[in-house]
This record gives structure tokens, sequence and C-alpha cells, in this order.
């Protein structure tokens, strides 16, 4: 455990001004509480804050920072209450302390719905001082680099908790070394033969081809010095998750990846910076398409670098990225830097951003969304988004996700000029709404008066904003009409359990749905967000539990006329608790597609074929098929293994086939039998959580779109 003295010292490394007596105090009393407290390792349990205000020296916090990391815990989990905090080290650190026990208390992992809440929460504690999640940061962190002392089911909840969530928020925050020893500690647990492949990979790298890093980066020194450019350079191989990503990403194996080197170059001012980028591509030749400038356009978290890849030796790739020393600063500590000390006071760092107009800035559009589903759709989109900068007509920029389209745009402009979007000019030329904009292209709105967002706009739309207005403004143009079908099939619902459809019941469902009152729950009802066993359940839900026999298969679909019959289309293969749609076929009846299909593009202009229809609200027996494309390590019992994974979640393999053979790992999609998406879910989960299991997903085939059974 860090002595006290030696914590201190850390701190007067940058801020000889500190208040060492206060930052004593605090440490004396800490480590009073947990008197007799132990970690799973056996270590005295105070050594754990101790730990996590040495992790936050190294962004060199301010002294509340430092002093809340070593009492954060003592809320929770001693006698210490928030009033005497308060009367020892004042309000700043108490109400600090206590906005990290109420993150500490959160469960990050849990149900979707949930999840959404918890979201809402820490972003809601984040928006209040951001050196409450600086100090959850640094406290996963050390959590991470102590996890084998876990037992092993507790490992896997915290690592995909810190790669789901805690990873993309550090790099959200500009902390990318954070961010990438984050994922890199949680690979390690979720798939250890996958990273243990890689450094092995690397291992056999370095005896082929010598120590690349050294000779590149005496290279680049020797170029530099050439041309009287005072700068340093230092160059790194890239992390194993990062690696692995990649492999997935572009389906390649590591022999086949190129850029797994990256360098960095620090120079003294900005000119200098542009002029190594010059001597650089001069020594070397720059590969097509990989250069950014975030320097003229920086990251809206504050970071500034020109990144570009060039061919070094042998021909190999190199990232090399070109920024200044207080650009590096805050590179290294992203929205961090706005506390950064330096000799005792504030660093004045002109491109450390404000935390107050970041964090509002990331829950903007958020704070609009009603929806636990849209809520985290939003979240997501904004947590691992990388950003394009495009123009309006009269020159300002618009930062948008990297896929965004024109709908997109339209809206970060302004809500109205999203809704009357009627069409979009791309550097002056008439595009589609569906195309994806680039880095640097003027984009010009055409609007006409009377327009309405239209449901497939949905599809095009990729930024939280975007979707949430399209949606809103959809359910208020349909709103009277869904609440009458939503009405009607309340009604019917509720008789068929014999209760009434009452307005206190739907009041009852709304509270418990948490939805914002009665005509919300029958909009959602009838728009088919919302299915009738959800509302009866959260009024009645031992009716529900109680259900009797199966449904029968030819019973699932409600919706169609006595003499038609239904497939379900092989494409998208719909599970019962999805949203649904039919398209009528001439003497075929109708095939049930999933809401989100595909297919259903090819039958925009023939809406006369359309069929509004839900799932039975009953129990479905195991008979729907469903796809999942799943990769595994090539070892003697995996594949047995994940056959009795599946087989004690209740499912049943119907067909089984590999598609992929590498000398690691195989790729195969396993056709499964399921009752409902529930049903897939919990197979999903237990597929992950199993350590020989890369990757898992759904498995839709584009090839059959429109196929269906029968």
């Amino acid at each position: 455990m860090i002595a006290v003295e030696d914590l201190i010292a850390l701190v007067r490394n940058y801020n000889p001004k500190t208040n060492e007596e206060l930052i004593r105090a605090a440490y004396a009393f800490g480590l009073q509480m947990h008197e007799g407290q132990f970690r799973h390792s056996g270590e005295p349990y105070f050594s754990h804050p101790v730990a996590v205000a040495a992790i936050l020296t190294e962004q060199r916090l301010d002294d509340a920072t430092i002093i809340t990391a070593l009492l954060h815990d003592t809320i929770e989990d001693t006698k210490a209450s928030y009033s005497e905090l308060e009367k020892r080290f004042g309000r700043d650190v108490a109400d600090l302390v206590d906005g990290v026990t109420k993150l500490t208390n959160l469960q990050l992992s849990s149900s979707e719905t949930k999840q959404a809440e918890n979201f809402r929460k820490l972003f809601m504690a984040m928006s209040k001082d951001l050196r409450v999640i600086l100090v959850k940061l640094a406290d996963r962190l050390h959590n991470m680099r102590t996890i084998k002392a876990m037992r092993a089911e507790k490992q896997v909840q915290k690592a995909r908790e810190t790669m789901d969530i805690f990873a993309p928020l550090a790099g959200r925050m500009g902390m990318q070394w954070m961010r990438e020893e984050l994922e890199d500690l949680a690979f390690k647990v979720l798939n250890p033969e996958g990273r243990a492949s890689i450094m092995r990979r690397f291992v056999m790298l370095q005896k082929e081809t010598g120590d690349v890093i050294h000779r590149i980066t005496g290279d680049m020194r020797h170029e530099l010095e050439e041309a009287g450019i005072e700068a340093q350079v230092f160059g790194r191989a890239k992390k194993p998750y990062s690696i692995w990503r990649k492999m997935q990403e572009k389906d390649m194996g590591f022999s086949r990846l190129s850029d797994i080197y990256g360098f960095r170059v620090i120079t003294d001012n900005e000119m200098d910076a542009y002029r190594a980028l010059g001597v650089i591509h001069q020594r070397w030749r720059a590969v097509p398409g990989r250069f950014k400038d975030y320097i003229s356009q920086p990251k809206s978290n504050g970071y500034r670098s020109i990144h570009t890849t060039v061919s070094g030796r042998d021909g190999k790739r190199v990232e090399v990225q070109i920024r200044t020393r207080q650009m590096h600063d805050v590179a290294e500590t992203g929205v961090a830097a706005h506390w950064s000390y330096r000799d005792g006071v504030r660093s004045k760092n002109p491109f450390a951003v404000d935390p107050a107009k970041w964090i509002a800035t990331l829950s903007e559009q958020m704070s609009i969304e009603e929806d636990h589903d849209e809520f985290m759709e939003a979240v997501k989109l904004e947590m691992y988004s990388d950003k394009v900068f495009c123009f309006t007509p009269k020159g300002e920029v618009v930062k948008l996700p990297k896929g965004a389209t024109p709908i997109d745009f339209a809206y970060a402009i302004h809500t109205r000029i999203g809704n009357a979007c009627v069409g979009a000019k791309v550097d002056g030329m008439r595009v589609p709404l569906w195309t994806r904009v680039k880095n640097g292209q003027s984009v010009e709105i055409i609007t006409a008066e009377g327009q309405t967002p239209q449901a497939t706009w949905l599809e095009i739309a990729t930024t939280g904003k975007a979707k949430s207005q399209i949606r809103r403004a959809l359910r208020a143009v349909d709103r009277e009409r869904f609440i009458k079908l939503g009405r009607e099939l309340a009604r019917s619902a509720f008789e068929h359990v014999g209760k009434k459809s009452t307005d206190k019941a739907l009041d009852t469902a709304a509270r418990h749905l948490r939805i914002e009152g009665r005509d919300e729950v029958l909009a959602r009802l009838g728009s088919a967000e919302l299915t009738t066993s959800e509302v009866i359940h959260a009024v009645y839900p031992e009716l529900i539990s109680r259900e009797g026999d199966e449904v029968e298969p030819n019973r699932a679909v409600v919706g169609l006329s006595s003499d038609q019959r239904f497939d379900l289309a092989k494409c998208c293969q719909p599970l019962p608790g999805e949203r649904i749609v039919g398209i009528t076929y001439r003497g075929k009846g109708v095939v049930v597609h999933a809401i989100d299909c595909e297919a259903l593009t090819s039958y925009e202009d023939q809406p006369e074929r359309w069929v509004d229809l839900h799932w039975h609200a009953g129990k479905h027996p195991a008979v729907h098929t469903s796809t999942l494309d799943v990769t595994i390590g090539n070892d003697a019992g995996v594949l047995g293994r994940i056959c009795t994974l599946i087989g004690e979640q209740k499912a049943n393999i119907s067909d089984l086939h590999f598609v992929d053979r590498k000398p690691d790992f195989y790729r195969l999609l396993i056709d499964l039998e399921l009752r409902d998406v529930e049903h897939l879910h919990s197979v999903m989960l237990a597929l992950e959580a199993e350590s020989d299991v890369a990757a898992v997903q759904r498995h839709r085939d584009p090839s059959r779109l429109g196929t269906h059974t029968g």
C-alpha cells in the first residue's frame, strides 16, 4: 500500500501548493474507517482507495478529487456519513464522495430498462460535477487491474460492464489511454484465448522482423533533425484488443493486418506539427484515405492531432499522430485537463474543453427521450460513434457521427428543418436522403411547407436526435388513430383474462411501465410498440404467469382474417416479442416480417399489401427458428460445450454448419428452435459468458429476402 508521504509526493510533483495536511487527514480518516476490512485478495481494503488516488495523480488532478478518491467508499462501506465528511473536509469533497457512492450503487449490467434508468442517473451525476466520473473511472481501472481475486462469474460481469460502458465513456471523454487499458483488461477476462493468441503472434513477428519500433522511431528522429524540427518521437505496438477488433471488423487474419504499430510525434508548436507532417510524407508514402486533421477540426472533447498512415519499412503500414505538447496533454487526459494542475496552479491549456458545455452537448438529445430503448439507442450512438464534419451553405460546421445522412444533418441544424426535409444537395449535387455524408462536404437541405417525417426515415437516420424527433413526429401524426386502436386491443385483451380495461387499470399500467399517462399506453399499444401481454402483466402479473396452454403455432399471429393463413419470412426470422408486419401474397396468404426487415423496403410503394399484426399474448412453444452467427475457439471439446450450453437453455439445435475455419477459431451458423425473443436473448447471454466464445450475434440472411416457408 502506498504510504501517505509517497502519495503527497506524487501530488507535490505537479502541485507544490497542495494542502498536505488535508490529504494526511483524509488518509488517516479513510484508514481508520476501513480498519478490519479486506479485499478479495487478502490485502487491507484501504489499499484500493489509495491506489485510486495514485491513478488520479497521473492526471494532475486537484486536491478535492484526490481526497475524494481516498474517501470514495467511506459512506457506502463504513459508518462515516455525509455530514461528517462535510464537517471534516468541506462540502465540495462531501458532494463528490456522495456522487461516487450513488454511481457505485447503480447496477449498470442489469436489464435494458433498468440500464436505461441507470444511464440517466449516470449522466445526471456527471452533469453536476464531472470529477465524480473521473474518480469512478479510476476506481474501475484499479478494480480491473486486480480482478483476478474475484469469482469467475463476477469477473465476467465486471469485464462485460467495463467493455460496454466504462471503456467507451473514457474514450468519449478523450482519455484514450484509459479506454485502451480498460478494454484490454476486460478482453483478458472475456476472451483470454483470443488475447493470448495475439500476444503469441506478436512474439513471433518480433523474432521475424526484429525491433521494428526502434528502427522506425530512429528513422523519424533522423528525418526531423535533418529538417531542423525539435520533436519527441514515441512508438508502440497497439493493444491486443485493438488488433482483435480490427481483425473482426475487416474479417482478416493477423498476418494480413498492416497498421499494428503506432507512432507519436510531439512538437513545440502548431507550425512544426504541419512541417513534421510534410517531412514524414516526403520520406514515406502516404496511404490514401487515411489522413485526418483534428487540429483544424477538433473533436468535441478537445482532442487535437494530425493522423496519417504511411508505408514504412518492408511495405508495412504504420499510423502516425502529430501534435503539440499542449495538445498531447489534452489527448492524454481528455475532459479531465480542465482540472489539471501544473506548478501549483490550474494549467491554462487553451485546448481543454469546458466540462459543463461538454456534458450539456452530450446529454442534449438524451434528455428528450422518454422510451427506454430509444434512450439506450441514443446513448450508444453518442458513446461509440466517431465524427465527421460537414458544412452548411454558409460555411458553418456541423458535427455528425460517422455514417450520418442528410436527414441527420437536417435535424442537427433544427428539428423544424428536419421535419420539413424533402431532399438534399451535397457539394451542389442532388443526392438521395440515404446518402452517407463525408468529411468536408457541404450539405444543403431542401424543405417544403406541409412536409412531415416518413416512417422510412427511421432506417435512414443514424443519430439519436434525428431518430427520436422522427418517432415523436410520427406518433403525433398517428396518435389519435393509435389511441383508438389501442383502446380496442386493450378491451379485447383484458376481457380475455376476465378483467375490464378501465381508466384505473390503464393508469396502473402506465405507472408500472414508467409511461406518461393512459393515453400514451394506448397509443403505444396501437402502434405495436407495446404488447397487450406487457400491459396486462403490469396490472395483473399473476394472470399472465398462470396462463394455461401454449399458443398453437397456427394461431401465434393476431390480426388476420379467419380465411387468411400466414408464413414466417426466412430472411428476418421474426420471433414472438418482436414488432411484426404482414405482406399479402396472392394465393399464398400473408408473410410475416420483423418490422426492421430489409425486405420491407421493396413494398413501400404498395401500402395496400401491408397488414398490421402482433403476436398472441400467451406462452409460445419453442418452434420458432432463429440463426446465430458464433465464433468459437478451435480447441477440443469446445463445440460440445456450446451445444450443451444451448441445451441447458431449453433450446433445440435444428441445423449447424461451419462458414469459416481459421487456425485459432471457427465461425459457424447455428439454427435454433426458440419460444420468443427473450428466449433468444437468454441463449446469447449464456454463450457470451462462455470464455471459448469469441463473438455471437443474430444472423439474418440478405440472400433470402422475401422468402418464406409454405
